[in-house]
């Protein structure tokens, strides 16, 4: 490959207008046998990493009769009808779907309330039928002009979309199963919680928090709106959607929608593929081993456990940078640089996809809009500078973002903050904490200091591309640019400026816009660094053989490693603080040190090798990038070997009990039970919880509970300042002992206030919790009995 094949890699411009550098590419992309091969590999892994982590095969069709028939149909047809001019195929597909998601959630308000649920399946014919009988929107069944995209793009893609369904097999699908069986079965905790509101979003509208009957829920919960469709539509059971269907799908949407965000944004084919990478693999760097939830030094992640234990997460990511598409295809359409690679504008119709895509993002997740505003904060000023005239384009723009994120925060959160409160630096500064003064001024800077390379070396290596960016245009980025940096700075800002675990969130919603900026960077380096064919090639190797080199000695010698780094580092009372830190800073420090001798060492190899000359950014970048690659590797590691910190042990019989009430109660009805803990393997006798996190009669029954575990429940997180009391008894004390009473010293008036004044119709009794009265059978007629768990019918 010479050096014009290589700048082609980085621009796309050839392709986009129909063409490429490589003259063999529009021919073997006009067969259309292998135009359709990688999207049909890749659509054959995702089903077979289902069908192989025991997904029915009827529920895998149904499924994929669910996303064509009511999420792309729909979705495409109504995207078309916005956009101006069409560009690639998968560009419509893409949007399109995203599209179908946010009308589902119109249907699904409207069928729940009005209490059709029974007619799902056949909302998209509210869509279909008008595109059909109108003739001005029949054109948009077939559309014509798409730009063909070389071969070699779609099978990066396709390659890409295998990677995430294997890696979500390795440390979800297969450990988990769908319906815990036996004595031993184990599933993350959160989500048969997750379970539970989707199960309360398929009878609710707007929900209720499910663990406590009639309780507001305020809470970003569309994305149980989602698997509510998913399940009403497809006739698809909820812990199949939740714990087989959603993750894999909805993550190789996420990547595609990079992907075409990447084209679209920076005129460059080659930059979305570099972008799902820096995104989905390139993780936190670290060196620690096993690195389970408490050994996570800044909040969550944004991959490994989160991507797939926060399912709000996982369906609010191809909405975000959906909206980052659209928005991005604003800022350029005047004063924000020309139309590059010969991407075509979406058109005035771009203003009405903005506004569908943030009213669904500010719901799905409460952290998208806040990082995406704060990208606009840096655009809007960068064009007011470089053109001298009041943006309205970006007004436009804002009022749009801000409205959404007020009707959010007014009608579904109902001005509640989870707790979450400005507190500067209140996530970190632990870590340069000195309550007994023993340092000195000199040494405090240096801990701080320490601690802030330390959060940007373990969240923030994806965002390295974007530095050259900055470098080679001094500073002065067009308004798309200043758009996602902006972005991807805000979450890092927020996180370091609200307390709380959940500020990780804000962290996680900039990793989109922080891929994106930084594959724009790369691809210009690899522009100008012009590498051949076998370069490149050498290139790859390298990274992979780094990648494999870390992962293998971090696997090995993490224990080690960081023993050392604390006895070097974090000596004695004054370093105690920054324990945690240790093994990471070590690590950082070895890498720079490595970089700096590489640099120096390219830079005098250049004056003997002038090939290498003016090619040492793109390796140095690209081997900074690689450092952060172990992570993926070791998460399938650990998933085989350790067991997640929150998991816990759920009967088979409960689960048994709980869909036995489903399928003989009407959706209704109120439960109440005994069972109020998260129950340990070691816990013998639950009536000494002291934590109140049940929640699998909710979940897999489908219904509302009058007290389960209430440790979610919103005014409890307000209370916790957005973490979890799990310990805190419940709030109506009076309500807590009538159910309690119900159980253990029942009479005919307790049955009758539960049945009269609160609905409930069965009463369900967890015996390892504690055995009901023999009285109780008096009252209520006994309808199931597994042993463990016995069900009991109020009259």
């Amino acid at each position: 490959m010479d050096g014009s094949e290589t700048a082609d890699l980085g621009s796309g411009t050839e392709v986009s207008a129909g063409g490429g550098s490589d003259s063999s590419a529009p021919t073997r992309a006009g067969r259309p046998a292998l135009r359709l091969l990688p999207p049909l590999v890749a659509c054959l892994a995702v089903v077979a990493v289902l069908l192989v982590s025991d997904t029915p095969p009827a529920d895998v069709a149904r499924y994929a009769f669910y996303a064509l028939w009511a999420v792309l149909l729909p979705g495409t047809l109504v995207f078309r009808a916005l956009r101006r001019h069409p560009h690639t195929l998968i560009e419509d597909l893409v949007l399109g779907a995203v599209t179908g998601l946010v009308l589902e959630l119109a249907a699904w308000a409207v069928l729940v309330r009005l209490g059709l649920q029974s007619a799902a399946a056949l909302w998209p014919l509210a869509v279909a039928v008008p595109f059909a009988a109108v003739p001005a929107l029949r054109r948009h069944w077939r559309p014509r002009g798409y730009v063909r995209l070389p071969l070699s793009w779609s099978w990066a893609v396709a390659g890409l979309v295998v990677m995430t369904a294997g890696y979500y097999y390795e440390v979800f699908l297969a450990r988990f199963p769908i319906l815990p069986t036996g004595e031993r079965g184990r599933i993350y905790g959160d989500l048969p919680y997750l379970i539970s509101l989707a199960g309360n979003a398929k009878h609710q509208m707007p929900l209720t928090f499910p663990q406590a009957a009639g309780e507001p829920l305020h809470y970003h919960w569309f994305t149980f709106a989602h698997m509510a469709m998913s399940s009403l539509v497809g006739g698809i059971d909820l812990p199949v959607v939740a714990m087989r269907l959603m993750v894999p799908a909805l993550s190789a949407l996420t990547a595609l929608a990079v992907v075409v965000a990447g084209h679209r944004l920076t005129g460059r084919l080659w930059a979305g593929p570099v972008a799902v990478v820096l995104l989905m693999a390139v993780g936190e760097f670290t060196a620690t081993y096993p690195n389970n939830v408490e050994s996570w030094a800044f909040g969550a992640p944004v991959v490994r456990l989160m991507s797939w234990a926060s399912l709000s997460l996982t369906y609010s990511q191809p909405l975000l940078i959906a909206l980052a598409v659209v928005v991005g295809d604003v800022l350029r359409g005047r004063g924000g640089g020309p139309g590059r690679g010969g991407v075509p504008p979406f058109g005035r119709g771009v203003f009405v996809l903005t506004a569908l895509f943030a009213l669904a993002s500010s719901a799905a997740k409460a952290s998208s809009l806040p990082v995406t505003l704060g990208g606009l904060a840096a655009a809007g000023p960068a064009l007011l500078v470089a053109t001298r005239r009041i943006p309205w384009r970006v007004v436009a723009l804002g009022g749009i973002l801000l409205g959404a994120q007020l009707f959010a925060t007014a009608l579904v959160f109902d001005f509640a903050s989870y707790g979450l409160e400005i507190v500067p630096f209140g996530n970190v500064r632990q870590y340069w904490a000195d309550p007994q003064g023993l340092r000195s001024a000199p040494v405090q800077a240096v801990a701080v200091l320490a601690t802030m390379a330390a959060f940007l070396l373990n969240h923030q290596l994806r965002l390295l591309g974007a530095l050259p960016l900055l470098w080679s245009r001094r500073l002065r980025l067009d308004a798309v640019q200043w758009f996602l940096l902006g972005a991807a700075l805000a979450g890092p800002v927020a996180y370091l400026l609200v307390a709380g675990f959940n500020a990780s969130y804000f962290t996680i919603a900039s990793a989109p816009y922080a891929a994106l900026i930084s594959a724009w960077g790369w691809c210009e380096l690899a522009e100008r660094a012009l590498l051949p064919r076998r370069a490149g090639a050498a290139l790859a190797v390298g990274v992979v053989a780094v990648a494999a080199a870390l992962t293998w000695l971090t696997y090995r010698y993490a224990e080690r490693w960081a023993d050392a780094a604390v006895r070097a580092l974090a000596r004695g009372a004054q370093g105690r603080s920054y324990v945690p830190l240790a093994a990471l800073l070590a690590a950082g420090l070895v890498v720079a040190v490595l970089a700096v001798l590489g640099a120096l060492l390219w830079r005098g190899a250049g004056r003997a090798v002038p090939p290498l000359r003016g090619r040492g950014g793109i390796v140095l970048v690209t081997g900074l990038f690689a450092v952060a690659l172990p992570g993926l590797p070791l998460d399938v590691l650990q998933a085989r070997q350790y067991t997640w910190d929150g998991t816990w042990v759920l009967s088979g019989r409960q689960v048994e009990a709980a869909r036995w009430i489903r399928a003989h109660s009407r959706p209704t009805d109120v439960l109440a039970t005994n069972s109020h803990c998260w129950q340990y393997d070691a816990q013998a006798d639950a009536r000494t919880c002291d934590n109140y996190r049940s929640q699998w009669l909710s979940a897999y029954s489908e219904r509302s509970v009058l007290v389960e575990g209430w440790a979610y429940a919103p005014r409890m997180v307000a209370r916790a300042e957005g973490g979890v009391k799990a310990q805190e008894p419940f709030w109506d004390q009076d309500l807590f002992r009538l159910n309690e009473d119900a159980v253990y010293r029942p009479t005919a008036e307790l049955i009758q206030r539960l049945r009269r004044d609160h609905r409930v119709r069965f009463l369900v009794v967890d015996r390892k919790t504690g055995a009901e009265s023999p009285r109780l059978r008096e009252f209520a007629q006994p309808v199931f009995d597994n042993g463990r768990v016995a069900g009991y019918r109020l009259p």
